[in-house]
């Protein structure tokens, strides 16, 4: 049985199920060793393998929601802070909706028009938004919008009526309206970070600040401190350059979109070490947020240990 073939798409569905890399990854394992125990279950004149798989997998990230706290960006979590006021304690990663690599997520080679929804839907803000919706919605709205799945086929995974998936559906689409807030990054949005990266790499602050919208926000996950406004948030990178001086930011395939690991000279001979990773997201010609991931695991993302 090739179970192993459909790993990197099992674990996007995952992914976007769970809001969290790590998590999605085991849920796949998890998937996988189910269906290695109980080989003798599947029937290919039910169904094919991909989707045998797919309702393995729909249970296991439904089981793993049960018990698990909805994730968010740091901007659900509560009120802006003012700047200059304490980053406060580190809240767990499980509080948040953590970014990941494409290749984690993103199959190669697959139909350019599917690969543009699917790299649509693994955006932070696409992500963050499907936190919002029931753990059944999710699915509903993953398997019909993103992978293309008929409405009988959905109802047949999670045993339930074509009416029922229809009505979660169009609850799910509405709810994904208001929340998500995001735009997919194009060639204006490219050549906007190329600019703020140039700026920040001379830590010029004016610069940076200019290139923000006046409502642009900033969060240090994982932190539940978050600032709202390009006034306060100039306000924190005139007193924080400190860490940020001599820094790089390296771009990096995550989320469908380009991120950015900030490097330091801080290892052997001023080797650069990577030390945060970096989340923006533009519109309007603007930066609109800024998500500073300072608990990433570097190694994750293919750095040596």
């Amino acid at each position: 049985m090739q179970a192993e073939i459909f790993r990197v798409e099992l674990t996007g569905y995952a992914y976007r199920m769970l809001g969290c890399p790590g998590e999605a990854e085991d849920a796949v394992q998890e998937t996988l060793l189910r269906a290695w125990r109980h080989a003798d279950r599947f029937d290919a004149g039910r169904g094919s393998l991909r989707t045998w798989l797919y309702r393995i997998a729909t249970n296991v990230c439904l089981d793993m929601l049960r018990s698990a706290g909805r994730r968010a960006h740091a901007v659900d979590l509560g009120p802006a802070a003012e700047a200059g006021a304490p980053l406060g304690d580190a809240l767990p990663r499980s509080a948040f909706v953590r970014p990941v690599a494409d290749a984690r997520v993103l199959s190669p080679g697959a139909d350019p028009a599917e690969q543009i929804v699917r790299r649509e839907s693994v955006r932070l803000a696409f992500v963050a938004a499907l936190q919002r919706l029931s753990p059944r919605q999710r699915a509903v709205l993953i398997l019909r919008d993103v992978l293309g799945w008929h409405a009988d086929e959905v109802a047949g995974l999670l045993d339930t009526s074509v009416p029922s998936v229809t009505s979660a559906l169009q609850r799910a689409r509405a709810t994904i309206r208001r929340e998500d807030t995001g735009t997919p990054l194009d060639d204006a949005g490219r050549e906007l970070l190329e600019r703020y990266c140039r700026a920040f790499e001379r830590y010029d602050v004016g610069a940076m600040v200019a290139l923000l919208h006046e409502d642009a926000t900033m969060s240090m996950p994982p932190f539940a401190w978050w600032l709202r406004g390009r006034e306060q948030i100039r306000l924190v990178l005139e007193v924080g350059g400190g860490p940020c001086l001599g820094a790089r930011l390296v771009p990096v395939a995550a989320n469908g979109t380009t991120a950015f690991w900030q490097e330091r000279p801080a290892g052997p001979d001023g080797a650069y070490v990577p030390f945060a990773l970096q989340h923006f997201e533009v519109a309007g010609g603007r930066v609109t947020g800024i998500s500073t991931y300072l608990d990433e695991d570097p190694a994750a993302w293919g750095y040596p240990g």
